[in-house]
């Protein structure tokens, strides 16, 4: 058997099979021969079951050197989500009432600034009333300085 070596890197780090089925998109089949080729033991405990919706979102992150946290979990049309007490949360929203300590207004979208595709960091992600409050913030700049070029 050919052993892809993204899941046997994984195997090799300690990531629990159904994480490794959900970040690589492969069958838990394939996962499970790659461990048997490898010769790895098969796992022993029962996977992580979250108590809280917090700890649900935070076992798909992986903060990056550079402060931001790339999602590897469950997408739903292109938006990161979470399953947790047979409900759908989207990720975005849990990131922003985590790092603000409110609810989001309308839409959660990841800031323009953000150059991570998924980044689903706290200070990375704006409501509507973020994105409005920037828009006003940037045409009182120009009122007063004038437009900036680059």
């Amino acid at each position: 058997m050919k052993i892809r070596q993204d899941i046997a890197e994984r195997l090799q780090a300690g990531v629990p099979q159904i994480h490794i089925c959900r970040q690589l998109h492969v069958a838990p089949l394939t996962v499970q021969r790659t461990r048997e080729a490898m010769g790895l033991p098969a796992p022993t405990t029962r996977p992580f079951l979250p108590t809280t919706l917090e700890a649900a979102f935070r076992q798909y992150t992986q903060p990056t050197e550079n402060g931001h946290v790339e999602w590897t979990g469950p997408v739903n049309n292109g938006s990161p989500k979470v399953v947790f007490a047979g409900r759908v949360h989207y990720a975005r929203r849990i990131a922003f009432r985590l790092h603000r300590g409110r609810d989001p207004i309308g839409r959660v979208t990841v800031a323009a600034s953000c150059e991570v595709k998924d980044c689903v960091a706290g200070p990375c992600v704006e409501d509507q009333r973020i994105r409005a409050t920037n828009k006003w913030a940037d045409k009182a700049f120009a009122a007063i300085f004038g437009e900036v070029t680059a």
